[in-house]
């Protein structure tokens, strides 16, 4: 396997494009239990950071349109 930048370092389409050819790989190939674990693991941490990302992105949104961080209950 090549050498992998580190999630943290990604940015959310970086996140989101490896995210995308790993379930593409374990949909589409027969792939040896160890390496499918870890690709699903790789899966999982690209997906907690896609998620953190959009997080602080409508952080900023919120805090540009003025709304009080302290309502944050309403859900649409």
């Amino acid at each position: 396997m090549t050498e992998l930048t580190p999630i943290e370092n990604l940015s959310y389409e970086q996140a989101y494009a490896e995210l995308e050819a790993i379930v593409a790989a374990l949909e589409s190939d027969q792939r040896p239990l160890d390496e499918a674990i870890a690709l699903f693991e790789r899966g999982q941490a690209l997906t907690q950071r896609c998620s953190s990302l959009l997080d602080q992105a409508e952080l900023k949104v919120r805090m540009l349109n003025g709304e009080s961080l302290s309502n944050g209950s309403d859900e649409a």
